[in-house]
């Protein structure tokens, strides 16, 4: 599952909100949780995935152990 963030302004109260989308999206690139990757839209691969990951933008980051 990959999770898209975006950030909108309230109409009335400009305040800016975090609203967060997500897409079943077919993996053959072996992302793990925490990469940051390009997602394009595919034809319909099972009951809920209709995307697939295209490319592994950015690795997660490791932290350094101590």
């Amino acid at each position: 599952m990959v999770a898209v963030e975006r950030l909108v302004q309230h109409a009335l109260y400009h305040k800016t909100l975090r609203r967060t989308s997500r897409f079943m999206a077919h993996d053959e690139k072996g992302a793990k949780q925490g990469d940051r990757v390009r997602i394009v839209e595919t034809r319909p691969l099972s009951r809920s995935k209709r995307w697939r990951v295209a490319e592994i933008l950015e690795p997660r980051a490791v932290p350094a152990e101590a």
